[in-house]
């Protein structure tokens, strides 16, 4: 990259560096009550405000529940959750734009060895990733949309699964606010207003383990064929094992270059077999992908550690060639 390309670049970051240790360093001065009056003061023009306070504030790293709960606090449940949803999905994609233009490149370029393979799985996993960590509130939101920008992760599948899983928080925290407001104005229904927010933060906490139950599976990994076709054409040191029978091995579809044949009835009889893989990537194969969804659990019950299933299968492996 030259310098000219690199300048533009550095300074972006310098200025949003510059910007968030000012803040850091002035925290004390981001009081939610005085930050709600100033926002009312404005009239008309308070909610649009407070959407560009919001973005701009989770581009510099300022703890988004003083946004959520003044959203609440200000404008109510409802419009208090839209427009904190709509200033933090702005944000979010303004920081995973920035990252990618920053740094993304050099980042890549960087990367090996099983770094490499982590950001490869983020990668596969694509919107599923996105919409777990934003239903996960343990992961740090502003740090996160920075990583993400790093990735490849398309910019579409980011935005979507973002706004759509940010919903459940945003509505706990704009209720956690307004439940605020109504307690200082001594409402009687304060009390009750809290504890809805409380069982939403509750509900948001444990809605990934509901989803996982209903579904009725485990966390299964997966590969997209584009991504398995450049492993492949880089030479990656990756294991295929197809787990149709014989017959489909050498059928119309055909089969990946060095692939194993372990037909999925017989894979916990051959375990040993490929024992010396267990802690190498492995990606495993059938028609579609759910005889190999079945055969990663029973590689992850086994002990294997990398095992990655390809979405779609051979057919999808063959509609990429045709295109």
């Amino acid at each position: 990259m030259t310098a000219r390309a690199l300048l533009p670049r550095l300074l972006l970051l310098l200025a949003i560096a510059g910007a968030a240790a000012w803040l850091a360093f002035h925290r004390d001065q981001l009081d939610p009550v005085l930050l709600e009056a100033s926002v009312r003061d404005l009239g008309p023009w308070a909610p649009l405000i407070h959407v560009m306070l919001f973005a701009v504030g989770t581009v510099l790293f300022v703890p988004g529940a003083i946004f959520g709960l003044a959203g609440g606090a200000l404008f109510g449940p409802l419009w208090g959750t839209l427009l904190n949803l709509a200033g933090g999905t702005l944000g979010a994609t303004a920081s995973f734009l920035i990252a990618r233009y920053v740094a993304a490149d050099w980042v890549r370029s960087k990367v090996g060895g099983r770094l490499q393979r982590l950001v490869a799985g983020v990668e596969a996993e694509g919107w599923r990733f996105v919409a777990f960590v934003r239903l996960v509130p343990l992961f740090p939101f502003n740090l996160l949309n920075y990583a993400l920008g790093l990735t490849q992760i398309p910019l579409t599948q980011y935005v979507l699964a973002s706004l759509v899983c940010m919903a459940p928080g945003t509505l706990a925290y704009a209720w956690l606010g307004y439940a605020g407001r109504e307690a200082l104005a001594d409402n009687q229904s304060a009390i009750n207003y809290a504890l809805i927010a409380l069982a939403l933060l509750a509900a948001v906490a444990l809605l990934p383990r509901l989803i996982r139950r209903l579904r009725g599976d485990r966390e299964l990994k997966w590969i997209e064929v584009e991504l398995l076709a450049n492993w492949l054409n880089d030479g990656a040191n990756v294991v295929l094992i197809d787990v149709r029978g014989p017959d489909e091995f050498t059928g119309p579809l055909g089969h990946l270059p060095h692939a194993l044949n372990l037909p999925v009835g017989t894979l916990p009889d051959r375990l040993t077999e490929i024992k010396m893989f267990e802690e190498q990537p492995i990606v495993v194969v059938c028609r579609t992908d759910k005889r190999s969804a079945k055969a990663a659990s029973i590689l992850q019950e086994a002990g294997f550690q990398d095992v990655r299933v390809l979405r779609g299968g051979m057919e999808r492996w063959n509609g990429r060639q045709a295109d």
